[in-house]
C-alpha cells in the first residue's frame, strides 16, 4: 500500500482529522494507495508555511531562483523512469507515454521557466516634455493557489507551480485526488534540489474539501485552475468577490476541419493520434472531425482501419496504444454517451464497448470509438465526453464547416488541415478558438500563451502571460 502524505513546510504530514482516499490503479481496478483527505486546518497549516517563508523567497535573485528551479528539472529527468512508471499507475496511461510526453514536459516546464524568470522584463515610459519617467515594477503576490486535473497530472501541475516559484510567490498546491503520486514524489525532488521550506506546500483531497478551504482561503490571492467547466464557474462564483486573480483553462470540444487539399497521409495518421491520445483524456483532442464530402468516404474507410488497429491493453506493455481510463465512475460516464450516440441515431463505425484484458479482467479499459454523426447539434457533438471517443460528419463548403465549428459553447483549440493559404488565413482568423493548429496538433512552444475563450476558460498559461499572471505591476512616475 503507497499511503500519500501532504508536504508541508518541506516535510511530509498525515491529514490533521486523520481522513482518507482510497487511491485507484486504474489498470485493475484494485485500490494500491491512500491520499488524505485535507480538511481547511490542513490547508491552513500550508497557508502559514508559505507566509512564512515568502519574505526570502520572493527576495531571492532572479539567479538563486532559477538554479533552483533548474535543479528540480534535472531531478525529473534523473528519476524519469520513476516517474513515468508512477504516473502511469495512478492514470491508466501507456508507460511509453508517460516517459516520452508527460515526464519530459514536466521537465521542461521548470527547466523552462527557470530560463524565462532572467529574461522577463517590464515596461519603461519616458514622459516626454514633462521631465518625467514612469516605469513598471513586476511583484509577487504572496501565497497563490495551484489546481491541477488528473488527465496529465505532473505536466499541468508543474504547468502552474513553476512559473508561480519563479517569479517569487509562495505556492499551496492541490493535485487531482484521483491522481495524486507524481505530485507527492515531487515533494522529495524539491527537498533535494534544495528549494527552501514552504516555498511549495502540495495538500491532498477531494474538490469539494480541499480545493474549497484553497479557494476560499482569505489570504491567498490568486487561484490557477485547470479542469471541469462546471467546476470553474464555481471557482470564480467563490473567488470573484474576494478580488482574486484568477486563471481558468476549463473544457474543450475541438474541431478538426480536414479539407480535400491536405497532405492525405500526414493528416490520417495525426488525427488518429489527435483523437485517442491519452485514451481521449486530453483537452486538446480533436473529439469532432469535419471531412470534406469529395474525400468523405475514402476518409471513413481510411480512418476506422487505423483505429481498428489501435492495441488496448495494459499500460506497461510496450505495444499498448490505448491504456485504461482514469477511473471506474469516468468510464461509465464515457459509455454513457456512446449509448446517446445510438439514442440519437448515430452509427457506431467501431469500438464501443469494454475490452477485458487478460489477468486485468477489473480494469477499466474501452475500446476507441467512431461515430458517425448527421447533426452537429446532437449531444455527442457538443457535449464534452474526454474519453476514446469521436464524431465524423461530412461537410461542403468553408462557410458550413466554419458555423458547425463554432457553435458549441467550447472554444480551446482547432485543428485545420489544408494547403491553400488564403484559407488557412480566412479560418484561422475567424475560429472561435484560443489555439489553431494547421497541419500539425500539439505542436507546443512554451513560449506562447495557452488557454481558451468562451466556456474553455478565462485567461492565459505559458510564456510571459503566466509570469504576467504571477506577478502584480506597479507603475512609478518619476518627476526629475
Amino acid at each position: 500500500m503507497n499511503n500519500i502524505k501532504n508536504y508541508i513546510n518541506g516535510k511530509f504530514e498525515r491529514p490533521i482529522k486523520n481522513e482518507w482516499i482510497e487511491n485507484y490503479d486504474p489498470s485493475n481496478g484494485e485500490v494500491y494507495g491512500q491520499i488524505p483527505n485535507s480538511s481547511k486546518e490542513d490547508v491552513e497549516n500550508a497557508y502559514k508555511a508559505a507566509k512564512s517563508a515568502f519574505n526570502n523567497w520572493s527576495n531571492t535573485t532572479l539567479d538563486e531562483r532559477s538554479r533552483v528551479l533548474i535543479k528540480i528539472s534535472e531531478l525529473l529527468e534523473e528519476n524519469l523512469d520513476r516517474f513515468a512508471k508512477a504516473e502511469s499507475m495512478d492514470n491508466g496511461k501507456p508507460i511509453s507515454l508517460a516517459k516520452t510526453v508527460d515526464i519530459p514536459r514536466a521537465a521542461s516546464n521548470f527547466r523552462f521557466f527557470g530560463n524565462a524568470i532572467t529574461q522577463f522584463s517590464s515596461e519603461s515610459h519616458e514622459s516626454v516634455g514633462q521631465n518625467a519617467v514612469n516605469y513598471t515594477l513586476r511583484q509577487p503576490i504572496g501565497v497563490v493557489g495551484c489546481i491541477s486535473p488528473w488527465n496529465l497530472p505532473l505536466y499541468l501541475f508543474t504547468w502552474k507551480i513553476a512559473p508561480a516559484l519563479a517569479t517569487g510567490n509562495c505556492v499551496v498546491a492541490k493535485p487531482s485526488e484521483v491522481t495524486p503520486m507524481t505530485a507527492y514524489l515531487l515533494g522529495e525532488i524539491c527537498n533535494e534540489a534544495g528549494l527552501p521550506k514552504g516555498v511549495l506546500n502540495i495538500v491532498h483531497g477531494l474538490g469539494t474539501s480541499t480545493g474549497q478551504a484553497i479557494v476560499e482561503h482569505p489570504d491567498i490571492k490568486a487561484i490557477s485552475f485547470t479542469g471541469g467547466t462546471a467546476t470553474g464557474a464555481h471557482i470564480a462564483k467563490v473567488a470573484a468577490p474576494m478580488f482574486k486573480k484568477l486563471s481558468l483553462e476549463l473544457g474543450g470540444k475541438n474541431p478538426n476541419i480536414i479539407f480535400a487539399d491536405c497532405e492525405y497521409e500526414d493528416m490520417l495518421e495525426t488525427t488518429v493520434r489527435s483523437s485517442f491520445a491519452n485514451q481521449g483524456q486530453i483537452c486538446l483532442c480533436g473529439s469532432r472531425i469535419f471531412v470534406e464530402a469529395t474525400i468523405y468516404e475514402q476518409f471513413k474507410t481510411d480512418f476506422v482501419k487505423k483505429v481498428k488497429n489501435l492495441k488496448v491493453g495494459h499500460p506497461s506493455d510496450t505495444k499498448t496504444n490505448i491504456g485504461a481510463l482514469v477511473s471506474k465512475p469516468h468510464l461509465e460516464k464515457v459509455k454513457e454517451y456512446i449509448q446517446i450516440a445510438r439514442d440519437e441515431n448515430g452509427i457506431i463505425l467501431c469500438g464501443g464497448k469494454e475490452v477485458i484484458v487478460e489477468g486485468y479482467e477489473n480494469g477499466y479499459y474501452l475500446e476507441p470509438t467512431v461515430i458517425e454523426v448527421h447533426d452537429d447539434e446532437c449531444r455527442v457533438n457538443q457535449e464534452e465526453i474526454f474519453g476514446p471517443v469521436v464524431t465524423i460528419m461530412p461537410f461542403k463548403t468553408e462557410d458550413d464547416v466554419l458555423k458547425m465549428a463554432n457553435k458549441v459553447k467550447y472554444g480551446l483549440s482547432a485543428t485545420l488541415w489544408t494547403n491553400n493559404l488564403k484559407r488557412t488565413m480566412r479560418m484561422s482568423n475567424k475560429l472561435q478558438a484560443g489555439i489553431v493548429w494547421v497541419n500539425t496538433w500539439m505542436m507546443r512552444d512554451l513560449r506562447t500563451p495557452f488557454g481558451g475563450v468562451k466556456a474553455s476558460g478565462v485567461g492565459r498559461e505559458g510564456g510571459f502571460e503566466a509570469l504576467r499572471f504571477f506577478t502584480e505591476p506597479k507603475n512609478v512616475c518619476i518627476k526629475y
